[in-house]
């Protein structure tokens, strides 16, 4: 066995950790709240709210200075 335990032991352990990790991946899930709703027309850049505008920003300045 793993580690020198117990069979039952192990059982239990991994059926606690996967517990755990479904639990709270499910909290994070109901806390988060997906965005589920689809646009009809594509959103412009810079529109969604996912996107990382300061890197973004961030990126364009360099592009410009290095030109």
């Amino acid at each position: 066995m793993p580690a020198g335990v117990p069979w039952p032991t192990y059982l239990k352990t991994l059926a606690a950790s996967l517990l755990a990790m479904l639990a709270g991946a499910e909290v994070v899930h109901r806390y988060y709240g997906p965005d589920l709703s689809i646009p009809e027309i594509p959103p412009k850049p810079g529109e969604l709210r996912t996107e990382l505008l300061g890197v973004k920003a961030r990126s364009s300045k360099a592009e410009t200075s290095q030109h």
